[in-house]
């Protein structure tokens, strides 16, 4: 059993790995070849309207929802069997009626996502692209559902392939479409359904291989179905919460010409360490935390909420700081180059900056809400999103006209952080479990003192060397070495962590 779970994580974590280093290459092309202009533009918000609705209906409250109610059915194969063909088939209805009515609404659905492209050319583009793109969020949801069966049934190496596939089409079609001279908006656009169609067909296949054959059939909304929609709309509910956000986001960065690609850009960079540190902390730390709480094990639960946490900003602070500090660089050794123009540059490190500064609140959510889902309280955490949502349209609508696109992503940081104090000052009553420890006490401030200096180091470095070089891969990579290294050895010699710990801690 441990064996099996340790190949799942290999697998899973180096196809994904796989998956993030093409991404790069393939947003690097992006960049080079479309810049921050208009068909960049009109392509970011075409991709973002499946994408949208793909929190919902792919990995997002469908399955939450559907892989635990499964995963009990195994037992019986025949059960389980027709558990999986009746959600399927619901599945493929619910979707194809939603991707048929917003082909005929694009036009409405693009000026609600950026209503700042109405009366110019990025409008009618993006509803031409949207109409190719929006096939996908079909294909990828019955996907996630057949990897949902294929992961619970301890088969890792498809689902997690499928990702990798996606970039690889997007890169092939770029190639070619670079080479024959077509219009490169519209081979992103098509590419879209064709990745979508490739993915759905290598988890379909390996389920067949294996007695899971998935075919539509007329649906029936039995009392396994309707529980199933029970459970899954308070997630619906949460992550429409999320969408709302990213909606003011775009609408707020449509009203100025390249912003929308600015921030795409630089939502990419800040998302890999937070994908990184939020997912481990999810993943290794916060199961614990949960069995402490339910057993009633309050000296426990402290002692994994305040692991978690201290293991949270060990790895968060400085990645915080060091791209406040080198966005710049990083940026231009990662896009700045064709299309992508100086100013382009520019813009986008000054949007990364600002997400850096609520990168350390993202994580910390993913740390506080299990106090709360592990006392069944999902009331408070959706009601406390709400308020952050608010925070959000508030602050970015009402900074867009002094600072610009920034607005959206100072809203979305402010958000984050409003979410974070809300989740915190909630836990006072919940007892000895929510309280920090005096080794956190002790460690807390240290992280935050090494990677100050850490940052400090790398600010003189380039002040040093005028950023002259700072724009080549290898200089970019030395950079965020030497900063690593030294951020350790300033965390071992404050006694922010000790070598024992971080051997614990990595080699869970």
């Amino acid at each position: 059993m441990k064996s099996g779970l340790v190949r799942g994580f290999l697998t899973v974590g180096s196809w994904t790995t796989l998956s993030r280093l093409l991404g790069f290459i393939r947003d690097q092309i992006m960049a080079a070849w479309l810049g921050a202009g208009p068909m960049a533009e009109a392509f970011a918000i075409a991709l973002s309207l499946p994408n949208m609705f793909r929190r919902f209906f792919a990995e997002g409250a469908f399955n939450t929802a559907f892989v635990p109610m499964f995963a009990k059915k195994l037992e019986n194969r025949e059960e389980a069997t027709r558990f999986a063909s009746e959600a399927f088939s619901g599945l493929f209805v619910v979707v194809l009626l939603l991707s048929a009515l917003a082909m005929i609404f694009m036009p409405v659905m693009v000026w609600l996502m950026a209503s700042g492209f109405a009366g110019d050319e990025r409008f009618a583009m993006t509803v031409e692209y949207g109409r190719i793109t929006f096939p996908y969020i079909l294909l990828i949801s019955l996907a996630s559902m057949i990897s949902g069966v294929l992961n619970a049934n301890g088969r890792f190496t498809a689902a997690a392939a499928a990702p990798v596939i996606l970039n690889v089409l997007f890169i092939v079609a770029m190639m070619l479409g670079r080479w024959f001279g077509w219009d490169l908006g519209l081979t992103l656009a098509w590419a879209t359904p064709i990745t979508g169609i490739a993915q759905l067909g290598l988890v379909w296949w390996d389920a067949h291989r294996t007695g899971w054959t998935f075919l539509p059939k007329r649906p029936r909304l039995s009392p396994e179905m309707r529980l199933l929609v029970k459970v899954a709309l308070p997630a619906a509910f949460a992550g429409g919460v999320v969408q709302i956000n990213l909606l003011v986001g775009r609408q707020v960065a449509s009203q100025f010409e390249g912003a929308v690609a600015w921030l795409y850009y630089s939502d990419r960079l800040y998302q890999l360490p937070l994908g990184v540190v939020a997912g481990a902390v999810a993943v290794v730390l916060l199961p614990e935390l949960a069995r402490r709480l339910r057993a009633n094990d309050d000296a426990g639960g402290q002692a994994a909420f305040c692991r978690a946490t201290e293991f949270g900003l060990f790895l968060t602070l400085p990645c915080a700081f060091a791209i406040g500090v080198i966005a710049l660089p990083m940026v231009d050794t990662l896009f700045g180059r064709g299309e992508f123009t100086d100013h382009d540059v520019r813009q986008t490190s000054r949007a990364l900056i600002v997400y850096a500064l609520g990168l350390p609140a993202f994580v910390m959510q993913k740390v506080l809400q299990p106090l709360y889902f592990a006392r069944e309280d999902t009331r408070s955490p959706f009601r406390f999103a709400l308020y952050s949502m608010v925070v959000n349209a508030v602050v970015a609508v009402g900074l867009m006209g002094s600072v610009g696109f920034l607005a959206s992503a100072i809203g979305t940081s402010a958000a984050a952080w409003v979410m974070v104090a809300q989740l915190w000052w909630g836990t006072r009553n919940m007892g000895q479990s929510t309280r920090w420890d005096a080794r956190l006490r002790r460690t807390a401030p240290r992280i935050l003192l090494s990677s100050a200096l850490m940052a400090a180091g790398l600010w003189l470095t380039l002040r040093w060397t005028n950023n002259i070089g700072m724009a080549r891969i290898p200089e970019l990579a030395l950079l965020i070495i030497g900063g690593a290294i030294v951020y350790f050895a300033l965390s071992f010699a404050t006694g922010a962590i000790s070598l024992s710990d971080l051997k614990r801690n990595i080699r869970r």
